[in-house]
């Protein structure tokens, strides 16, 4: 019996013309395809809810988020990953992402390294994962080796499991105590995953890491407060958000951030309570580092 083709790798009958199309016309088919992405997110907010949770319980025990996939979806866990520590001012080993072949297949196809199950065993093995971590495989089709196998050692290790998958019938999905499924049918152009599911990917892993870096405290409402400013666009947002929440004026911020080594919520403290670095880190670490919370023992006081 013929095995039923992977969702993923159906010919999408809206786009068998793209071929003989206008330039207008192709843009126009994929920015249709494109629309339906959010749709289908939408439709699995609860699942990914439950895995923010699952992550969030995670980080306060002190472990880490890692993410696996090979190709196009193991590029965007690293992205993803690589994107925490200067937005959220995170420790570079608090959300990592492994690719399938390494560095080098961020830029170059690593051939196989997706069916590879010893290659699996190696990362994982290497990153002496422990019960307090959480572990997401992210395949478009949820059925590479490489990442089933991430799956399977992680569960006999206890760890919590999260698959990213846009396939309803992932075999990964067996592993995983959180399975989000974003289903977006065929792609503009057949198989070429990179298009609509990594788009999924790249949106719901955006959900995953800022959801739970705002469950731990790492924004004030809407604010980046842990921002780590490290060039001059990153300095400039760190006075506005300084000046927003203190109520001064930005000259007196972008002051108070040089002075105390452009620490933005310790300048925040400093300038609402007219403290001097060393009381308002105190007041800080007193509040395990939530802004909102020094705001509200100091209300209490």
């Amino acid at each position: 019996m013929k095995e039923d083709i992977t969702v993923t790798e159906k010919t999408n009958p809206d786009t068998v013309n793209i071929d003989i199309s206008s330039t207008l016309e192709i843009v126009q088919m994929i920015n249709r395809e494109d629309m339906k992405v959010a749709r289908k997110i939408s439709e699995n907010l609860e699942d990914i809810s439950a895995a923010v949770d699952l992550i969030v319980e995670n980080f306060q025990k002190g472990g880490r988020l890692l993410y696996f996939g090979a190709g196009t979806s193991g590029r965007l866990g690293v992205l993803d990953a690589s994107e925490c520590p200067p937005t959220f001012n995170t420790d570079d080993n608090m959300v990592q992402g492994i690719i399938a072949g390494g560095d080098r297949a961020l830029r170059f196809a690593v051939e196989g390294a997706e069916d590879c199950i010893e290659l699996a065993r190696s990362d994982f093995g290497r990153l002496n994962i422990s019960e307090n971590d959480t572990v997401v495989s992210v395949s478009a089709s949820g059925n590479a080796n490489y990442v089933i196998e991430i799956l399977k050692l992680a569960k006999e290790k206890n760890v919590k499991t999260i698959a990213l998958t846009c396939n309803p019938k992932a075999k990964m999905s067996e592993y995983a105590d959180v399975n989000i499924c974003i289903e977006t049918g065929a792609e503009a152009v057949t198989g070429s995953t990179r298009m609509k599911a990594g788009t999924a990917q790249k949106m719901v892993l955006n959900m995953l890491t800022t959801c739970a870096m705002v469950k731990i405290g790492k924004t004030y409402k809407n604010f980046m407060v842990d921002v780590k400013p490290t060039n001059m666009k990153l300095k400039d947002r760190a006075v506005r958000i300084v000046s927003s929440i203190s109520a001064s004026n930005e000259d007196n911020a972008r002051k108070t951030l040089e002075n105390n080594g452009w620490h933005v919520k310790e300048a925040i403290i400093q300038l609402k309570y007219n403290l001097d670095f060393d009381s308002a880190k105190k007041l800080l670490d007193r509040n395990n580092g939530i802004l909102r919370n020094v705001f509200l023992s100091q209300e209490n006081d």
